[in-house]
């Protein structure tokens, strides 16, 4: 944070005008797979550059789809950017749409191609010819013709091929050897050339030293995939939407390689849910080595929405900020702080509707006087409203046949809290389906262990890519043995979900709480994790962060089979705190690491203020040992003023029935459900307690959970071998 402020006090200094142009492409034709979340992710960008970064709406420039032309883009990027960027100005690109590859003449890279935009008037033919693309050779010269420096290119697109993987579409139209370039490209070129006085060997040589200037953030490396998602009812691009989703929520200005390694971690977090494994690449020029994202600092305060429009006490709200596996708890009567322009707290809006990231609410400022709430306005994340009956979805495998794809959606229908859906319509969290030769060889190609035997039926993550462990049977299992055989497993992993997704708030909880991995051996800290708001609360500089071991950023920590570890929890509050841990492999199991006494009364799980607790003490008599499966296995840390009375009585009765008194205690899958549920009563207890003094009451259904009285903090390690 420190290093925030200093990256701020130099950012200021800039104070030139900032451009961007804005390129999403969905309603791609002529052969060419449409995408679905391209023109949200242009919205995304939007609203993120004018509310927090403070560009002027004047200065941004959308094109999409039909908009989208070669020669459109072009000649807007010339007008818009080129002709009106100063020096000292900034100036943002960003695209979004199929990429692919044609013939490179000059053979920068070893396989002789070179990257290309598809516009939306690319043509195509699969047997191979001239396409209409934009090549990376051209936005070289586009960029080395911009007067300023300050340059940041964004392109969520790929060109590793293929139309679609799972449950996601992928940005990549078909290239390679059989495509080339058209002519009026090299004569363009030719042309910007000229204007810059270079010589063709010039060119050659600066492209190949790296980018012409400021910072290029890709979405993908070079052979991976970028997929465009359905999230709960809208599409985006993965990227692009846990990109400007991140920056929504930053405390401190900080430099875009320390950015863009945060979200490379969290993709590869993200990646255990969906299967889609894209690691973000940046390019940097050397004079910008040590630029911030945007070359803006932050405008404005952190946020997961902003106010658009205002009617009286009526208002649209863009909800952009909001973390991408919590959405489906945005609904109706979820709640939202409202923040002036200093930071502080003025009133509420309480949403009513929310159709994708568009919401509409009411401003609640009875108790708050007459403020009047403007466009702009940001609001942060305070009561979030989870469904009571939240079910695991299911997608239907598209290599079965009519007959097995309805015996699948019948068996499926029969089981409590399971929504079977078809394919790339909506977000689904695993795929129902059969292990095929094919699958089988890519699945040895990402060397995932233990592959089940072809013919056999389980579950896919949403990529296909990867499986769940432990959930295929035999080979040649009809459907509804296997729909039957997998009934456990479809409990553990909604409870899963419910407790890492719909409650986790890393992000957003005020609580002044810290916790920590380590390892038991010498304590020396593996990760940390602490609410960032309620640190900045924390006026006494007693919250100070411990340097991790042997951790770079943008990691995920890889522990081997049989290390011992710890976990420390420190309550930096000025009032009591209860505490659980909980354990969730890989496979979807969970452990249940604190309270561990369970013949203790309810303050087995306090945590008095300003006091710290290791797990497992000293006088706990067990050890913590990191064991298999392999896979990215979460530690969830749940802190709460209010007491986990329901749940700690299930986790009770869980003990006793297994005649236990201390230690760690595994869950069944119907215990693991239930005690899910239970927690959730406990956050509704809590928030009830006292939010009704503000006029927010949930509907039956919904429960509510108050970021002023839970942290319910993450903490991901990969197990390997």
């Amino acid at each position: 944070m420190q290093q925030g402020d200093k990256y701020t006090q130099a950012l200021a200094q800039n104070r030139g005008r900032r451009f961007a142009l804005l390129i999403g492409i969905n309603a791609y034709t002529n052969g060419i797979n449409p995408l679905n979340g391209c023109v949200n992710d242009v919205l995304l960008q939007k609203h993120l550059l004018i509310h927090r970064f403070g560009f002027n709406p004047k200065d941004i420039k959308i094109l999409t789809d039909e908009q989208a032309t070669r020669q459109n883009i072009l000649t807007t990027f010339e007008g818009h950017l080129i002709n009106q960027a100063k020096p000292g100005d900034t100036v943002v690109f960003h695209f979004s749409g199929h990429g692919s590859q044609v013939v490179d003449p000059d053979k920068d890279s070893p396989d002789g191609l070179n990257s290309t935009l598809v516009p939306i008037d690319s043509g195509y033919n699969a047997s191979g010819g001239v396409v209409q693309d934009i090549m990376g050779h051209t936005l070289f010269l586009l960029m080395y013709a911009l007067k300023t420096d300050n340059v940041t290119v964004v392109l969520d697109s790929c060109h590793s091929g293929g139309a679609k993987r799972g449950n996601f579409m992928i940005r990549s139209r078909d290239g390679g050897n059989k495509f080339q370039a058209l002519p009026q490209e090299f004569v363009y070129q030719k042309q910007w050339l000229k204007r810059l006085n270079l010589s063709p060997q010039e060119f050659i040589k600066l492209r190949r030293q790296g980018i012409a200037k400021g910072v290029v953030i890709a979405s993908a490396k070079r052979d991976q995939y970028a997929a465009d998602a359905p999230f709960s009812d809208f599409h985006a691009g993965a990227f692009t939407y846990l990109f400007t989703q991140y920056l929504w929520q930053q405390t401190a200005n900080q430099p875009v390689t320390k950015r863009l390694a945060d979200v490379n971690r969290s993709t590869r977090i993200l990646s255990r849910n969906s299967g889609i494994f894209q690691e973000p690449e940046l390019e940097i020029n050397k004079k910008n080595s040590n630029s911030s994202i945007y070359f803006t600092p932050f405008k404005t305060s952190y946020a997961e929405a902003v106010v658009t429009q205002v009617a009286g006490d009526k208002v649209e709200v863009w909800l952009g900020g909001i973390d991408i596996r919590t959405i489906e708890a945005f609904n109706k009567d979820s709640a939202f702080t409202v923040i002036d322009a200093n930071g502080k707290e003025i009133g509420l809006v309480k949403l009513e509707s929310r159709q994708g990231l568009m919401g509409k609410g009411k401003f609640l400022s009875a108790a708050r006087g007459n403020y009047r709430l403007q466009p702009g306005t940001l609001l942060q994340e305070r009561i979030r409203g989870i469904p009571v009956n939240l079910t695991l979805k299911i997608g239907l495998d598209d290599g079965f046949d009519s007959n097995g794809n309805n015996q699948a959606q019948q068996a499926l229908k029969q089981v409590s809290r399971i929504t079977p859906l078809p394919l790339r319509q909506q977000e689904i969290h695993y795929i129902f389906g059969r292990m095929t030769e094919l699958r089988y060889k890519q699945l040895q190609k990402f060397k995932v262990v233990n592959l089940p035997a072809v013919g056999s039926l389980g579950l896919f993550l949403p990529s296909l890519d990867r499986i769940v462990p432990n959930s295929f049977g035999a080979a040649k299992e009809s459907i509804p043995a296997a729909v039957q055989r997998l009934q456990p497993n479809f409990k553990s992993l909604l409870a899963a979900r419910v407790v890492k997704q719909m409650v986790g708030n890393n992000n957003t909880s005020q609580l002044k709480v810290k916790a920590s991995l380590n390892l038991a051996d010498n304590k020396k800290v593996i990760v940390e994790t602490l609410p960032t708001r309620g640190i900045l609360k924390q006026t006494d500089g007693s919250i100070n962060p411990k340097k991790a071991v042997n951790i770079r950023d943008g990691e995920v920590p890889k522990l081997l089979v049989g290390t011992q570890i710890t976990f420390e929890v420190e309550n930096h509050e000025s009032v009591p705190i209860y505490v659980s841990i909980l354990v969730i492999g890989s496979a979807g199991d969970m452990a249940i690491i604190f309270p561990n006494d369970w013949s203790a009364s309810d303050d087995a799980a306090l945590l008095i203020a300003k006091d710290k607790r290791l797990v497992p003490g000293i006088d706990d008599g067990f050890k913590l040992t990191v064991v298999k499966p392999f896979g990215i296995t979460e530690a969830l840390i749940i802190a709460s003023v209010s007491p986990l009375r329901n749940s700690l009585k299930v986790l009770k009765e869980i003990a006793s029935n297994k005649a236990k008194d201390r230690g760690p205690l595994t869950t069944s899958n119907d215990e693991f459900l239930t005690l899910t549920d239970k927690l959730l009563e406990d956050f509704d207890n809590g928030y009830r307690g006292g939010i009704n003094v503000e006029e927010v009451q949930l509907t039956t259904g919904i429960r509510g959970a108050d970021t002023k009285k839970i942290a319910a903090m993450t903490i991901a390690f990969e197990v390997v071998s």
